[in-house]
């Protein structure tokens, strides 16, 4: 499949904090929806814009933390007659299957989105790529300083107007990213473009990892026939070294050879890139304007 006449949707989130897992909510959602004409430049731009009313566990209303409200500019009054996301969360799961996904700090979206999708009965959306621009500029600007999606638009000269609002935010990241595959010849297949921008995919067809009915990537057989793979990262690193006694015709013991083929092995070594622990600490998004977002810890690959 040639990922090119696929839509790209790059999407940003704007949040009451930092983590969904302490009740945090989404606020606002875009997801920038662009098409590339024949020379692999964006022709065609679609916005998808949702602002939502955040509440607690309990359905009251949630006020948003005044350091919230410094970086992005969205106040209580602004939400006050919005919407809650499950008035919307179909439309977006819908938006978000469809399309190769763009993300600056791809896992911190996608960590809310995953939240209130769950709030609503729904599983993550198992888009056909999941691309990270942070990854990207890391790659093809290795000695900079700052990975910041304004600091990689800079760079590449691409606009970027009223930072911190999830629109403008999300536009300039699916524009960086157009203007990094083009420059650095991507490879048109999309197979290839997830290998060249060490994204997330499909996992290799097979009878080892498939994806459930909801959604969910699961181990087919053995002891954790069924069960999320996301629940089980120990045992995705142990496949990629296990090892089975293979027969060898007139002897008494066969050679050892590696028990999961090559495509598997090399799938989970890029989700564990990607969304395990060897990644920076998803969420780590300072309060300062300058610091909202997406660099990684001292220290951290």
């Amino acid at each position: 499949m040639r990922w090119r006449t696929l839509p790209i949707i790059a999407f940003d989130t704007e949040t009451t904090g930092l983590n969904p897992e302490d009740g945090h909510r989404v606020i606002e959602f875009a997801g920038v929806e662009m098409h590339l004409g024949p020379d692999g430049t964006v022709d065609k731009v679609i916005p998808h814009h949702f602002m939502f009313k955040p509440t607690t566990a309990t359905g009251e209303v949630m006020p948003i933390p005044r350091e919230a409200s410094d970086v992005s500019g969205i106040k209580d009054e602004d939400v006050a007659h919005a919407p809650l996301f499950k008035e919307h969360a179909q439309a977006i799961h819908r938006l978000l299957s469809r399309a190769i996904t763009v993300a600056h700090n791809y896992p911190f979206d996608q960590r809310f989105l995953t939240a209130e999708f769950d709030r609503c009965g729904l599983k993550w959306c198992a888009p056909p790529a999941e691309i990270d621009t942070v990854d990207l500029s890391r790659r093809f600007f290795p000695e900079a300083k700052s990975h910041k999606l304004g600091e990689l638009s800079a760079r590449l000269e691409v606009a970027l107007i009223g930072a911190h609002r999830a629109t403008n935010d999300a536009e300039a990241c699916g524009r960086c990213f157009g203007l990094l595959a083009k420059r650095h010849d991507a490879p048109d297949d999309l197979a290839g473009l997830i290998e060249w921008a060490d994204a997330v995919g499909e996992p290799p067809k097979g009878d080892v990892l498939v994806r459930s009915a909801d959604g969910t990537v699961v181990f087919k057989g053995g002891e954790l026939d069924g069960r999320a793979i996301e629940q089980h990262p120990d045992y995705l690193a142990w496949m990629l070294i296990a090892r089975r006694q293979e027969a060898a015709p007139g002897a008494d013991h066969g050679k050892w050879g590696l028990t999961y083929p090559a495509d598997v092995r090399s799938w989970i070594a890029r989700w564990l890139r990607v969304r395990g622990s060897g990644r920076a600490a998803q969420g780590m998004k300072g309060f300062g304007p300058n610091d909202w977002g997406i660099d990684a810890p001292l220290g951290a690959a």
